[in-house]
């Protein structure tokens, strides 16, 4: 089996527009959640988002790219060329031939789906675009990716609620390690920040009004996010010989499903999950230093998350860090998992853990420490990113430092 690293990160997000301005959000606590700007936002009764500001799509694509490019296909091509090139790679004979794409996303183009609802049924229109297909479809952003960077080889999209992103970016990890592609781009991407996407979550009663306050006993529910997170997923050798920037290493992953329930979390099926990833990594419990929580700010989430930590990991847990940065950028939905593993290579790299902002009463159910409002300085060498999903869909992924 081949060794899997990471050599290229790219992101647009609440926090910031690229890599180095979003974990210097992270480091410094910085709360990317605000007041929702978008048509008939007077209308829902939740109006605060990590909504991404100052992106101005029409200044980074011509008028034809906008006519396929849904906002979370947008996001997810800004993202991929920050990987790439940082990543120093480029896609040609035989490289390309086998070098592929995975992505994660939720709702695809939710944007595209509201304004054209919209034109039909509010605006009386009998005629919509003929890229509107085309523009919402859920593997869009993974085949605009290809196209864009000239990826041949097995290239496709994954849609698990919460959990789209890790399952997107475990694919991919499996793929380079069993030797079918020396390189995958991989992450995920969301774009629910719009009238008919945000009415739709409101339904389910599980959103915040004021703010993200996950562990926090006085939390009250989540706060959607957008944004994507992309990264270049490398064979170790390969990436060696050509004398690549490696971030980190990617050792092990595990997806699991509760088989439960369609919306409540289970403990169980959490515990399986990080038990499975430590298995496939071949590390014990007590090497893993921190966790970037699933930590979405319900009730449920997060007590069923630290009871299962404290399971899994027994009198380790009270010496784990974890955290949930979902309290600055929001929940990404089928995005949220590749921006949260910046957070690990933030840990994993330069040694800073990204805090759980807006704590303010401790809840005896979530007696861990989840690193409150101030990031922290400690040495970590294994980490684990968590995203657990309605559906009961779970999946892992732990790195390490190299």
């Amino acid at each position: 089996m081949k060794r899997v690293v990471i050599t290229g990160a790219g992101t647009i997000n609440a926090l910031g527009l690229n890599v180095p301005d979003t974990m210097a959000a992270m480091q410094n606590g910085v709360c990317g959640i605000g007041p929702l700007e978008f048509r008939d936002v007077d209308r829902l009764s939740i109006q605060i988002g990590g909504q991404v500001k100052n992106f101005e799509a029409e200044a980074r694509y011509n008028r034809q790219q906008m006519s396929l490019y849904d906002r979370f296909t947008q996001f997810t091509l800004a993202a991929a060329k920050q990987a790439i090139d940082q990543s120093g790679l480029t896609f040609s004979g035989e490289l390309s031939a086998k070098a592929g794409v995975v992505l994660g996303t939720a709702g695809g183009g939710v944007s595209t789906w509201d304004d054209n609802y919209r034109a039909v049924y509010e605006e009386g229109k009998n005629r919509v675009h003929p890229f509107v297909v085309p523009k919402l479809m859920n593997n869009a952003a993974a085949a605009h990716v290809s196209m864009e960077h000239n990826l041949k080889g097995p290239s496709f999209t994954v849609s698990t609620a919460c959990a789209s992103s890790n399952h997107a970016m475990a694919q991919a990890f499996a793929m380079v390690r069993s030797g079918m592609a020396p390189v995958m781009v991989t992450g995920g991407s969301e774009s629910m920040l719009c009238f008919g996407g945000v009415k739709a979550w409101e339904g389910l009663r599980v959103m915040s009004r004021d703010a993200c306050r996950p562990f926090s006993a006085n939390r009250n529910g989540m706060v959607q996010g957008e944004g994507a997170g992309v990264f270049v997923f490398e064979d170790y050798d390969h990436a060696r010989a050509r004398g690549a920037d490696i971030l980190c290493e990617v050792i092990g992953f595990a997806m699991t499903s509760d088989a439960s329930d369609i919306v409540m979390p289970s403990k169980a099926g959490a515990a399986r999950a990080m038990k499975g990833a430590l298995q496939d990594a071949q590390i014990n419990g007590d090497q893993v230093g921190y966790i970037n929580a699933h930590g979405t700010g319900t009730a449920a989430n997060d007590k069923t998350e630290c009871a299962a930590v404290a399971d899994v990991f027994g009198a380790h847990a009270d010496r784990l860090m974890i955290s949930s940065t979902k309290s600055m950028h929001g929940h990404l939905i089928g995005g949220t998992g590749a921006v949260e593993l910046l957070a690990c290579i933030m840990a994993l790299r330069d040694g800073v853990i990204a805090p759980t902002i807006g704590y303010q009463e401790p809840d005896p159910e979530c007696a861990l420490d989840v690193v409150p409002n101030v990031a922290r300085d400690a040495k970590v060498t294994v980490a684990l990113s968590n995203a657990f999903a309605f559906g009961g869909m779970n999946a892992v992924i732990a790195l390490r430092k190299i």
